[in-house]
């Protein structure tokens, strides 16, 4: 099988997702509450955009590295392109962190975030990529399930100093407390309570996020070794109920939380990865129903391009004002009051502006399409 549609039509949904999320939450909190994060323990549909891509690199890399799965072993240049990939996806994380943050351009080396969205990603990728090329396919299944179980013994039975065991608050959980212990404080995340004590994208909980792009190239590799049918398809959504259902149970005694990235949150979120997964690949590569895939395949094919520079103009939005004085507005509010809120409402104008938004980038995304500027890392 060459090339997967619907997997970039799945991609492009997700980061047209992020675009959306991202942008509306800075109204908050005159936002829908489905496009806010759950506060702690819970989730809502946003919580799923990010775990999503997580699973969607997995089932590309199911694809992108079958020649080095399928009997050969890769050679060094690949351990080197995957970690200069690695590299890449880090140092734009943290030129995300950093960009406007004290001015422009202005890189603070001595409060930077150290972790982030694309930190996360970059370490989760790197990890996977290892595993696969150095374990059997049994040995990867008995992998994930090791990383998810030993986390979730280690978050509810390893003590933590001055807190105790099991401790599930921001900064009394392990991993923020192992977080602590390797990156200095100042560098940690400041915002939604976790004030330098936490992350929730930090380096311990990267480890059951391993197991999301795992999770995706396990179902890269089974859709791999099935034909193009809707049996395939039916595969997918029975393993996604199941995963929603494992997930659900074992949120009982491991809530399902995306800032400290559970795990059953991670069971959870790819059991509706795989269900989404089944549904394009249903449409598009079985019925071969693609017209309305196209914008999402068009976004999908340059998402990390899309997903840098919407952060990047939402930091200028938010640092950039409009007239003089301290009490002038920021150009994201101003555009908000005057040109969405002033005729839709404080909630729906918030939403139209997050749509519009994506709008926008769409058009960038098919601008790029046209002139086959495909930029990959």
């Amino acid at each position: 099988m060459g090339r997967l549609t619907s997997l970039d039509v799945f991609r492009g949904i997700t980061i047209a997702a992020m675009i959306l999320v991202n942008m509306a939450s800075l109204a908050e909190p005159n936002v829908y509450p489905p496009l806010l994060h759950a506060e702690w323990h819970g989730w809502t549909p946003t919580d799923l955009v990010f775990p999503f891509f997580l699973f969607i690199i997995g089932v590309a890399m199911s694809f992108s590295l079958s020649k080095f799965t399928d009997g050969n072993k890769p050679k060094a240049f690949v351990y080197k392109h995957i970690l200069r990939r690695a590299a890449i996806l880090f140092a734009l994380g943290l030129l995300l962190n950093g960009f406007w943050n004290k001015g422009l351009w202005t890189f603070d080396l001595s409060t930077i975030r150290i972790m982030g969205v694309l930190q996360r990603i970059s370490l989760a990728y790197l990890f996977a990529c290892v595993a696969i090329f150095n374990l059997p396919r049994k040995g990867q299944w008995i992998l994930a399930g090791a990383l998810l179980i030993g986390y979730w013994l280690a978050m509810m039975y390893v003590p933590v100093p001055g807190y105790g065991a099991g401790v599930l608050t921001r900064e009394g959980n392990l991993g923020a407390y192992v977080d602590r212990l390797i990156i200095p404080q100042a560098h940690l995340y400041k915002g939604d309570g976790f004030n330098n004590l936490g992350d929730p994208e930090g380096l311990f909980s990267t480890i059951p996020a391993i197991v999301s792009v795992l999770a995706g190239y396990f179902a890269g590799q089974w859709i791999r070794s099935q034909p193009v049918k809707s049996r395939t398809s039916i595969g997918l959504a029975l393993f996604g109920i199941g995963c929603l259902l494992i997930g659900w149970v074992w949120s009982w005694t491991f809530p399902i939380n995306k800032k400290l990235w559970t795990s059953s949150y991670v069971v959870f979120s790819s059991g509706w990865a795989l269900l989404l997964l089944a549904a394009c690949y249903q449409l598009i590569e079985v019925w071969r129903v693609r017209r309305w895939g196209k914008p999402f395949e068009v976004m999908g094919l340059n998402a990390i391009s899309l997903f840098v520079a919407s952060v990047l103009l939402i930091k200028i939005l938010v640092r950039t004002k409009v007239g003089f004085g301290e009490n002038a507005p920021s150009t994201y509010d101003w555009i908000y009051q005057n040109v969405f809120a002033s005729w839709a409402g404080a909630v729906n104008g918030s939403l139209f502006f997050a749509i519009v938004t994506v709008l926008l980038w769409l058009a960038v995304a098919y601008g790029m399409y046209h002139r086959r500027w495909l930029l990959k890392i």
